[in-house]
């Protein structure tokens, strides 16, 4: 007998680009290291299979070599099966001349086969510029229960100038209706901010994409939520456990040092809820007998000999005698010179900082220094 709540997972890997370019210029959105050993699609990856969906399909646009090495096969996140399971959906079929797609709905529309193979009867859509552990399921019987059309998660946040530049914003009545829809405001303020996840009925997914691209429109926001508002039973949820949305360099550096806090991390990575990563087989971490290390994040395969405090290292780092390091994040497999001072940066993967240099940056800009390089 059919599953009658069985979701179809879809994620979109590089719709927020543009927003790290410094961290995107060879990888997707989806693929951009967080936490000392995560990925950003691992949250909403293992969010969907924590619901027990188990056929999800990742579309990918451009720079996904780094995204294909770190999902695999889907072992990690048990979605490695002779049916369903993972999908790496890269451009093709009918989104334009060129194949790289403009907006979610043509994006889908390139893989309306994938959708349509599907017997499951609703859909889930989900970006990877968000760091949280949602439960797909709470969200999907409040959207049953409201009889909604399109439910779609939000989160109560204070918009500034810096923040507002990728942001859709919605209006609801008492009742959770979505009653008006911004985007881009350009406003300041707590607002309804959307996390870039709705779920839907799959036929009605179908019928949406094929009545937009016949008139030659593409954008979810606008051609569908925006557009539909007054017209369609548009419901929003609001997501109140921690969320952190990533729109900025600045973004990334605050959410890294978040997860220093134990309360954001108890919060965040859950008993029945677990974040799944790549699992890469390193030694522990080793500290040498002068090391010094405070309020920080270690992953496994590190090697400390200097100082370390309130910063995130990634597996394989090493840092050198007479080293110091403060509210930094360096990422994988970087090596830190003897006495050389690192304070507020971030490191790409594979950078070398020799001895004795001293890099310094400001907590509202930290220093960003790109992959392999030599310093």
């Amino acid at each position: 007998m059919q599953d009658r709540k069985k979701i179809l997972g879809i994620i979109f890997s590089n719709m927020h680009d543009e927003m790290l370019r410094e961290l995107t210029e060879k990888r997707t959105m989806a693929s951009v290291p967080f936490g000392g050993r995560y990925r950003f699609i691992d949250f909403t990856l293992s969010s969907l299979v924590n619901s027990n969906i188990q056929s999800v399909g990742v579309i990918t646009k451009s720079n996904y070599q780094s995204l294909m090495d770190h999902l695999g096969s889907g072992r990690e996140w048990d979605l490695a099966r002779k049916r369903e399971g993972l999908y790496i959906l890269p451009p093709f079929g009918n989104a334009g001349v060129s194949g790289i797609y403009r907006g979610r709905i043509e994006a889908l529309a390139g893989i309306m086969g994938f959708i349509k193979h599907s017997d499951a009867r609703y859909v889930v859509l989900a970006d990877c510029d968000t760091i949280c552990n949602y439960n797909i399921k709470t969200i999907l019987n409040e959207h049953i229960e409201k009889e909604a059309e399109i439910t779609a998660v939000y989160q109560r946040k204070e918009l500034n100038a810096q923040n507002c530049r990728d942001a859709t914003v919605f209006s609801c009545n008492e009742s959770g209706r979505i009653t008006d829809v911004m985007i881009n405001p350009g406003i300041q303020g707590e607002c309804n901010v959307s996390l870039n996840l709705m779920i839907m009925e799959k036929a009605l997914l179908e019928r949406l994409v094929t009545e937009n691209m016949s008139r030659n429109l593409f954008s979810m926001e606008k051609d569908v939520l925006q557009a539909k508002a007054s017209a369609m039973r548009l419901y929003g949820y609001e997501y109140k456990g921690f969320c952190a949305k990533i729109d900025s360099m600045r973004d990334y550096f605050d959410a890294n040092m978040m997860m220093l806090n134990k309360e954001v991390r108890d919060e965040l990575f859950i008993n029945n809820g677990p974040i799944y990563t790549k699992v890469r087989d390193d030694m522990p971490a080793k500290y040498g007998l002068n090391s010094k290390v405070t309020n920080s994040l270690i992953a496994d395969g590190c090697m400390i000999e200097g100082e370390v405090e309130n910063s995130v290292l990634f597996r394989g780092v090493t840092v050198g005698k007479g080293a110091k390091i403060s509210n930094s994040i360096i990422m994988q497999d970087t090596s830190i010179g003897e006495k050389s001072v690192l304070n507020y940066c971030i490191t790409d993967k594979d950078v070398t900082i020799k001895d004795n240099r001293m890099l310094m940056g400001y907590l509202s800009y930290p220093v960003f220094i790109s992959k392999a390089s030599v310093v």
